[in-house]
């Protein structure tokens, strides 16, 4: 088969790329790091996967090439993943919360619309204000195929968010690797066509995500360790700093008790020192903290009779199925009928 012509290129259709211009729909985007992770985490497992899956093909290929003397080097493709983004919106502002897989065909845009349903009623039960406000793949630009499953997504949400997150690791580029598409229809070539523009977004981050993605940099291998060697490191660093304060702690009480005793005679310059760091700490005799703490205790000590209930309930509830089915089957032998409860 020969190649098409330059001509024959140019006639083609353009492909659903990104405009230049960003999008006009005035609407601002609020990403949360949680989808990031999601996104990475998802990428990442399907290509550990795949690479384990080729390694039985890639040693039958390495033996069969090696007998031919003509070894195959076709570089591996990254594979693509695909999920639906949720979140709410409110007025103009789209705040982009969570994300979940999808099962798609690449190549015809088709969504499994049992596992779709089925995840969105699962979600639906745990976050009833969330919505479908698009999907995520991952490349390093808009491919043809995406507004297809772009279109599939449409029936769920009219104006649907494309995020495409790029799994090349750049070391010059110092923003995140991530870009917001919306689909807008323009004229083009006499003719309307839906074609995907960018959009602006920022990073909103609530508690519990800050900690958690401070957490997760700190502890990232930059020097070729794994991440159980980071993090038992980072775990005797903070031994080694709370075994130091002890240590002090221990000094100082020993001095002061030399001191009562009269053991070394009395420096005020060095006890007033103590009592402004003595003060530095929480007073924890107040009538406020004792309420707290005993609130707090009483909670803890509930929830534990609880689960404690719960256990001897459930454990109760089977002896007795237990006990109702051989009572029946003692009655049938018998010819009798009959339950014990």
């Amino acid at each position: 088969m020969s190649a098409p012509s330059d001509a024959a290129a140019a006639a083609q259709p353009a492909p659903a790329a990104a405009a230049a211009a960003t999008a006009s729909s005035g609407l601002t985007f609020k990403l949360h790091p949680l989808v990031i992770v999601n996104v990475s985490d998802h990428y990442t497992r399907v290509k550990a996967q795949a690479a384990f899956s080729a390694e039985p093909a890639s040693a039958g290929k390495a033996q069969a090439s090696c007998s031919a003397d003509a070894p195959s080097s076709e570089p591996a493709v990254p594979p693509r993943v695909f999920g639906c983004v949720i979140g709410v919106q409110r007025g103009r502002t789209v705040e982009i919360f969570n994300s979940f897989e999808l099962v798609i065909d690449p190549v015809t845009g088709t969504l499994e619309r049992a596992f779709l349903e089925k995840k969105l009623e699962l979600y639906k039960k745990v976050f009833p204000d969330f919505y479908v406000l698009g999907w995520y793949s991952t490349g390093s630009d808009v491919q043809d195929t995406d507004m297809l499953v772009h279109k599939a997504l449409m029936d769920i949400n009219e104006s649907p968010v494309y995020l495409l997150l790029n799994p090349a690791i750049n070391h010059s580029q110092k923003d995140l690797p991530v870009t917001i598409y919306e689909s807008e229809l323009h004229v083009i070539d006499g003719g309307p066509q839906l074609i995907f523009v960018r959009s602006n977004y920022t990073i909103e981050t609530v508690e519990a995500e800050r900690i958690s993605v401070d957490h997760v940099a700190h502890l990232k291998p930059s020097d070729g360790s794994s991440a159980a060697t980071q993090l038992a490191a980072h775990l005797t660093g903070i031994h080694s700093a709370i075994k130091m304060l002890n240590s002090r702690v221990r000094v100082i009480q020993q001095y002061l008790g030399s001191m009562q005793k009269g053991d070394i005679p009395l420096d005020n310059s060095l006890l007033r020192q103590v009592s402004s760091l003595v003060r530095r700490l929480p007073a924890m005799e107040s009538e406020k903290f004792q309420d707290d703490f005993l609130t707090e205790y009483n909670d803890t000590l509930l929830m534990t009779y609880l689960a404690m209930f719960t256990n001897c309930s459930s454990t109760m509830n089977e002896l007795v199925e237990k006990f109702n089915t051989t009572y029946e089957r003692t009655t049938a032998r018998r010819g009798g009928r009959g339950a014990f409860m």
